[in-house]
């Protein structure tokens, strides 16, 4: 096969067949965390594993769509993708639109699905500020127009999200934001100064309530706040100490059992723990750890600074929600309501998860067929080089005449 057919081809299989194996093993898991819960509410043990699965085969198709749909197109789509983002974040506002739960407004009704528009934020906010910076490269050691503009669009999305309220979701859309303009090459001294002041607004905002300042602080001594705020936390590290190194066996975890609460959905990593153990853990950050690096790449090779930039935007998200649920799991950080990709039940979340991934997979399409039409275009190049110079080494010198030769 030459290299225009492999160029036409060329799909990068080592991050389709890891996404496949996490989001395979994650459905696996949701069944075994949720049979429980879903017979005890719906009387169908299989309630969320169906419900999971429809989301997952939809984002599939949508992986696939948005590996073959050209990013470079999400430029002039930047716009009307903030506008969504602000739309959605609104429409939570509207009455009996907005779905309540557990005292959080976050998620609004669509066709008897419920859908959460901070997941989407997530998203369109890393291609919209991908997109700015890369317009911005001639200013971006700017503070006033190079660096802000596009942070403070963020700062709203910011504000409307903590109004749900959703402390995780918020935080980790301020930090990819920070994290692009880093990549993008704005100054330290902006960002620190920038990092500086959202810290100290976080905390403002922390300890003007009581309830908010002990779930940030809680995990610090749970043991302490069993009957309450660390209730949760207990519950996920008796589940990782039942675990072990190999786990107590599929299907057979006992904080399932109405002990650990959210453990289909924010708390499934303490499953994963207690059923298959620090091996079943093992794999999962194997295959995340497979696709950061991959994404890595494929920003580094990117010739185009939005597609590099989006990368590793994508990158940045996936990393931030692996390690706030991570930590939140094992009592590093506070407790946030972040899910971990792939593994955690939510529509939502797969849905954007997997069209992230979709874009990625596109820029590596892309970025390989860029290095193999240079490849095609030095091969021609030295074709005709070499052309050129057998033309001249056969080409017989003719004779120089001079007078009084006969």
């Amino acid at each position: 096969m030459d290299l225009e057919s492999k160029r036409k081809l060329y799909i990068d299989w080592t991050l389709i067949v890891t996404i496949a194996l996490i989001s395979a093993f994650g459905l696996v898991m949701i069944y075994s965390a949720s049979f429980v819960v879903g017979y005890d509410k719906y009387e169908n043990i299989s309630h969320f594993f169906s419900r999971q699965l429809q989301f997952l085969l939809l984002s599939a198709f949508l992986f696939v769509f948005f590996m073959f749909f050209p990013y470079r197109h999400f430029r002039k789509l930047s716009p009307l993708i903030v506008l969504g983002c602000f739309v959605l974040l609104i429409l939570i506002m509207v009455p009996k639109v907005g779905v309540t739960v557990a005292g959080a407004t976050r998620w609004i009704n669509i066709g008897g699905f419920q859908l959460q528009p901070s997941e989407f934020v997530k998203l369109g906010s890393i291609v919209y500020v991908a997109y700015v910076y890369s317009r911005k490269q001639a200013y971006i050691n700017k503070f006033l127009t190079g660096v802000m503009p596009p942070l403070l669009v963020v700062l709203i999305f910011f504000l409307l999200i903590m109004r749900q309220p959703d402390l995780g979701t918020a935080t980790s859309i301020v930090l990819v934001a920070g994290l692009i303009a880093f990549c993008s090459g704005a100054r330290m001294i902006h960002l620190i100064s920038l990092g500086s002041l959202a810290a100290w607004a976080l905390y403002y905002y922390a300890q003007s309530a009581e309830y908010r300042m002990n779930r940030i602080i809680g995990f610090r001594t749970p043991f302490e706040l069993e009957a309450g705020q660390g209730y949760q936390l207990v519950q996920s590290y008796i589940a990782i100490a039942h675990g072990g190194l190999t786990g107590a066996g599929l299907g057979q975890s006992v904080q399932k059992l109405f002990y650990l609460p959210e453990a289909h959905t924010d708390f499934i990593l303490a499953i994963v723990s207690e059923e298959l153990g620090m091996i079943g853990i093992a794999f999962v950050f194997i295959c995340m750890t497979i696709i950061i690096i991959r994404g890595i790449v494929i920003g580094a090779r990117c010739n185009d600074m939005f597609g590099s930039l989006l990368a590793f935007g994508i990158v940045f998200q996936l990393s931030i929600q692996m390690i706030f649920n991570t930590g939140a799991v094992n009592g590093a950080l506070p407790i946030t309501g972040i899910p971990f990709p792939f593994l955690s039940y939510g529509g939502s979340s797969i849905l954007v998860t997997f069209v992230s991934m979709g874009i990625l997979a596109n820029i590596s399409r892309k970025t390989e067929r860029d290095r193999q039409e240079r490849a095609l275009d030095e091969e021609a190049y030295e074709d005709e080089v070499a052309a050129t110079n057998a033309i001249s080494n056969k080409t017989p010198l003719r004779p120089v005449r001079t007078f009084g030769n006969k």
